[in-house]
């Protein structure tokens, strides 16, 4: 648990020290905690696009995952069980395939009865929040401000007390 707490803090120390850069719109900008989410814009796995501009205005849990990742695989049902638990007070969940076809992603969603949306990551989203290992969960408050980064799989009173920290 020690190093998980080290690898979170370098995380997001590491977020918080980079600069925003490129566009006007914030989508090539880097994410920051403290600060606004960047903007961007993905295709959802069940059709039509999503963007952060859309989620604006409820607390967001962005949840980084790949098709390959064995602890994605086992914290999906307690994502997904906390979803359904949340949303009634306003979160919404978003996962956030890192780089692989739809067609993964859509056997994930439906392999574990996911009832919250997923997209299809370009590489923008991650290239964003910097990541390089997953799973991550970017904890984003109903102002659109990134609180809280976490990496690594999460133990399911960890998950509620940073989802509660952002409703």
């Amino acid at each position: 648990m020690a190093r998980r707490t080290i690898v979170a803090a370098a995380l997001a120390l590491a977020v918080t020290a980079c600069s925003s850069g490129g566009s006007g719109d914030g989508a090539n900008a880097t994410a920051h905690v403290g600060q606004p989410a960047p903007n961007w814009t993905d295709p959802l796995v069940g059709g039509g696009t999503m963007t952060m501009a859309r989620l604006r205005g409820k607390p967001v849990l962005l949840d980084f995952f790949a098709t390959w990742c064995p602890p994605c695989n086992m914290e999906a049902p307690e994502i997904n069980k906390a979803y359904v638990a949340y949303a009634p007070r306003g979160l919404q969940v978003l996962g956030v395939d890192v780089q692989e076809t739809a067609a993964k992603a859509r056997q994930f969603v439906e392999e574990h009865r996911l009832t919250y949306p997923a997209v299809v990551d370009s590489g923008l989203l991650s290239d964003q929040y910097q990541i390089n290992g997953m799973p991550v969960a970017v904890f984003i408050d109903a102002s659109g401000v990134v609180r809280k980064v976490e990496v690594g799989q999460l133990a399911p009173g960890q998950l509620d007390a940073d989802i509660k920290s952002i409703l």
